[in-house]
């Protein structure tokens, strides 16, 4: 393979014309071409869906079959992973170490500039050689060359995990060395180099949608609503009572004598409701059924004919 910095610069580092001159622009207009920048990721981003459909079919068949998904990346990317896991826990009520971010530089980069972290090879490796097979490693960096993340998925791919890369490269030298690669094409930055602007708002949108359609054909959901989240506050018992009233129709006052049978399962509880079934019959069916609500009321369906 050719060496890294032998490699044509991606389009995400090279100048862009259209900003040639925005240290002489006013603010209103600098702001207008940013936003003018902005509006072409999600259209880069729909063009990959195909490559992000197979990635998150590689992530929903890890995860079904009780292994875990590997987000690593460096800088910008590492943070936006980092920042993505985190929130599956609340979100989804994901037991934590299933989805797992690691950045170079370890937690220290979060908040603290960390550059010289993303060419640690040694530290790529080492976080990779926690997968194993079956588990699914993400590859998040926007060049599509950052040496930490070709490390981490050469061990993974090595130790039979498959493998995704999410670049803003089309062109990635390391691209060839994974199962999927999603690689929207985000073009040169407003600011040369600085993949934080519309490289790092595609990793965002890509992660989104990555996260959110697993967990969603995991059965993590019910409809478009999160019956799976923690509700580990005021405002989130809150909303927990208003989605099973709108999952099910009945007053806030039956919802809150579901939970309570539930104990606190909103999920058990929106079966109980619909199916009129008791907690521990609604148990048992979504257990039989992965977790997924439409399945367990057929079920629960059949068992009462």
């Amino acid at each position: 393979m050719r060496p890294l910095d032998e490699a044509p610069l991606s389009r995400t580092e090279q100048r862009n014309p259209r900003s040639a001159s925005i240290d002489r622009m006013s603010t209103l207009d600098l702001l207008r071409l940013i936003n003018a920048e902005d509006r072409q990721v999600p259209v880069a981003v729909a063009d990959v869906l195909p490559a992000l459909a197979a990635a998150v079919e590689l992530a929903v068949a890890a995860l079904a079959g009780g292994h875990r998904v590997h987000y690593v990346g460096a800088g910008t990317s590492g943070r936006i992973a980092v920042l993505d896991a985190a929130e599956l826990i609340p979100t989804f009520g994901l037991a934590p170490g299933r989805v797992v971010a690691h950045i170079a530089g370890g937690s220290h980069a979060l908040t603290n500039p960390s550059e010289a972290a993303e060419d640690d090879e040694d530290a790529g490796a080492a976080a990779a050689a926690e997968a194993g097979e079956g588990d699914l490693v993400v590859g998040v960096t926007a060049s599509g060359r950052t040496p930490y993340v070709r490390a981490a998925l050469a061990v993974a791919r090595a130790r039979g995990a498959h493998t995704v890369l999410l670049s803003a490269n089309p062109a990635s030298p390391i691209a060839t060395g994974v199962d999927v690669h999603v690689a929207p094409d985000t073009g040169p930055e407003v600011l040369t180099g600085s993949t934080r602007m519309k490289a790092g708002t595609a990793q965002k949108l890509m992660l989104n949608a990555f996260s959110t359609a697993t967990l969603v054909r995991l059965g993590h959901t019910y409809s478009n609503l999160m019956t799976d989240m923690l509700a580990s506050n005021a405002k989130l018992r809150d909303r927990q009572l208003r989605i099973l009233a709108e999952a099910t129709g009945a007053d806030l006052d039956r919802c809150r004598q579901a939970l309570r049978a539930a104990a606190g399962d909103a999920k058990v509880a929106v079966v109980t409701l619909i199916a009129g079934a008791s907690a521990e019959a609604a148990g048992r069916a979504l257990a039989e059924t992965d977790g997924h609500v439409h399945r367990a009321l057929r079920l629960l369906d059949h068992h009462a004919a």
